[in-house]
């Protein structure tokens, strides 16, 4: 059970940092940068706020440890959706390529926060 949550804190503060924390930064402190991963896609530059806006409020939701667990479901299939179209975008856009590939890679960690997630809530405490 201590090794689910401590595999599930350490996944899903790095979901945190990287789908929360850093697209808010952007928005907050260098707005010249906040359209630079949609725009060579061909994204319009509200599509970049809104997608931060969400990306913000999923990984958040995914941190507080006592909400509802639909709504967590929810902050996952967002998130993954998220990250599923940004490959295919990239794919479409740029080819082959690493960038194609780090969208997944970043849903790779975030089916191990998912997956210990479910570990923890499922495991019944011993009531001997």
């Amino acid at each position: 059970m201590k090794k689910y949550k401590i595999i599930f804190w350490l996944t899903t503060a790095f979901i945190f940092l990287f789908e929360g924390l850093m697209p808010l930064s952007t928005l907050l402190f260098a707005q010249e940068y906040m359209n630079a991963g949609t725009k060579p896609l061909g994204y319009p530059d509200y599509f970049a706020v809104a997608l931060i806006i969400f990306k913000v409020m999923g990984a958040a939701a995914l941190m507080i440890p006592k909400l509802h667990p639909r709504l967590k479901e929810w902050a996952y299939a967002g998130l993954t959706y998220n990250l599923v179209f940004a490959a295919i975008s990239h794919f479409a856009v740029d080819g082959i390529g690493f960038q194609s590939f780090f969208p997944l890679i970043i849903m790779a960690i975030l089916a191990v926060s998912y997956i210990n997630y479910h570990k923890i809530n499922s495991v019944v405490p011993n009531r001997n």
